[in-house]
């Protein structure tokens, strides 16, 4: 893993651009399900390990993409000294389960991309993506968001662009999406938690808002019989 001074460790500035960039208003599209625009948010090094945690049931990907998406992911939000990612935040899980939902328009995209950057990175750097060591899959992903990378349709960038997108989203979500596992993506940039009714004291923003943990679909409203939002995409 490298440290704050290794030559190769400016790509850390990542999880600033998260910070300036993503911030309480990108996060708050994605609670809604919405997609969030791209943000910057270059690969940055870390320890491929921070991709650890219980493997579960696949609603799309195969094993060997799910394995790629999940490498991805823990690049492109850390895990750091600030604290877990999109690895613990189960970004790639949001990822699976929406592609057979709300983001079915992308499975082919995913496909074709995930194939492409295996590819790219075997010939490029000689073992396939997953099997690489931090600095090389960084190097890959930095490739492919300056759009230098071979092999994909219609560009290399493309795909960055799109993974890195619903990366964010899965990251910062209602964990009723299936990301933002133990509100991690929140505890990350501090955001209190979805408010239905907002009170004037938070109005005021004197004090900091109390930190409420849960799903605004707990609400009753999003789970009343014949309700048009008490579905799961």
């Amino acid at each position: 893993m490298p440290s704050a001074t290794d030559d190769d460790a400016p790509r850390d500035v990542s999880r600033r651009n998260l910070f300036k960039q993503v911030g309480l208003a990108g996060a708050a599209a994605a609670f809604s399900g919405t997609t969030v625009a791209p943000a910057v948010v270059p690969a940055a090094a870390q320890s491929p390990a921070a991709t650890a945690h219980r493997r579960e049931a696949l609603e799309t990907l195969t094993a060997a993409e799910a394995d790629m998406l999940e490498a991805i992911v823990a690049r492109l939000i850390p895990t750091d000294e600030t604290g877990p990612g999109a690895a613990e935040a189960r970004a790639a899980h949001y990822i699976d389960r929406a592609l057979v939902g709300p983001l079915r328009a992308s499975r082919p995209a995913y496909a074709a991309g995930l194939a492409a950057l295996d590819a790219y990175s075997h010939t490029s750097k000689g073992a396939t993506f997953a099997r690489l060591s931090a600095k090389d899959q960084d190097a890959v992903l930095s490739d492919m968001e300056k759009n230098v990378a071979t092999g994909f349709k219609p560009n290399s960038s493309a795909f960055f662009n799109l993974v890195r997108t619903h990366t964010i989203e899965g990251t910062f979500c209602d964990p009723y999406y299936g990301g933002n596992a133990n509100f991690v993506g929140w505890d990350l940039i501090g955001y209190p938690g979805i408010r239905l009714v907002v009170t004037a004291d938070e109005q005021r923003m004197s004090a900091r808002a109390k930190t409420i943990r849960g799903s605004a679909y707990d609400d009753a409203m999003f789970t009343m019989k014949g309700g048009s939002h008490g579905h799961r995409p």
